[in-house]
């Protein structure tokens, strides 16, 4: 994709380095009173989903006093009736920063689950973000897409159907879906996450990442519990050689459903 100014919301092209791997450290160190200062947290949420997933998550970090926006990217949950197929991560990242730029936040922690991931790793170098956090999410190196780390983690996705009209849909097959994306929540809430499911554009997940280098720290969420036919715990474990601290979740997939309340405080500690 093309490269977006993080202060104009405009696609601009620039020549980058690659990113240094940093160290891992471990996760079990008691917080501190920095650590749990005041944050604007921007979270963004994957395919085929919506900022409604972040609700409960949300609602615990603002009793706490934080500051959240959970923003719908283009084409998914409310937003879906904006839904035209060229809607790609070049429009993802300009809804991101747009919501920073509008609204002018600052000192913001930014989270990306899942696909999410591919969008706020193009605000690697944005000024306003003081830390990214990845969470079961994609990871992407400069010039991969999404279907590049699906075929180089061996990810089968068997439950994203291709439609001939440009977009991918979650198969209607309850059980593979629940098994892969969901497995720790009950069926009556799995039931309710798939009724919400809608259509995502295939361009989505072709465009390869710009990667820029990085200017804040960067944590990766583990989902401990997560399917093989997601994003594996050693893809998760892979991608999470480049982060600055290293925290694994007891979650499957949909850790923003499953356990919010861990997240939240995982959250919180940064």
């Amino acid at each position: 994709m093309e490269k977006v100014d993080c202060e104009s919301g405009v696609p601009r092209s620039a020549d980058l380095k690659h990113f240094s791997a940093l160290p891992t450290f471990a996760a079990s160190q008691a917080p501190t009173a920095a650590t749990l200062t005041k944050s604007t947290f921007v979270l963004i949420h994957g395919a085929w989903f919506g900022g409604w997933c972040w609700q409960r998550v949300a609602d615990i970090l603002q009793l706490a006093g934080h500051t959240v926006f959970a923003p719908t990217l283009s084409g998914v949950g409310e937003r879906s009736h904006l839904g035209a197929m060229e809607i790609n991560l070049t429009t993802h990242v300009l809804d991101v920063v747009n919501e920073v730029r509008w609204k002018d936040l600052r000192n913001i922690v930014l989270c990306g689950h899942s696909y999410g991931g591919m969008v706020i790793t193009e605000l690697a170098d944005h000024p306003k973000v003081r830390h990214s956090v990845y969470l079961a999410a994609f990871w992407p190196r400069r010039g991969q897409s999404t279907l590049d780390l699906l075929a180089e983690g061996s990810m089968a996705m068997t439950w994203g159907v291709p439609r001939d009209d440009g977009s991918v849909e979650i198969t209607n097959d309850f059980e593979l879906a629940r098994d892969s994306l969901c497995a720790d929540l009950d069926r009556d809430r799995a039931q309710e996450m798939v009724s919400r499911w809608v259509l995502q554009s295939a361009a989505a997940l072709g465009v390869p990442s710009t990667a820029p280098d990085r200017g804040h720290p960067t944590t990766y969420m583990i989902a401990a519990q997560e399917s093989d036919n997601c994003i594996p715990v050693a893809s998760q474990e892979a991608m999470s050689a480049n982060a600055d601290e290293v925290v694994r979740l007891p979650a499957a997939h949909m850790v923003p459903l499953s356990r919010p309340d861990e997240l939240a405080e995982a959250l919180r500690r940064i």
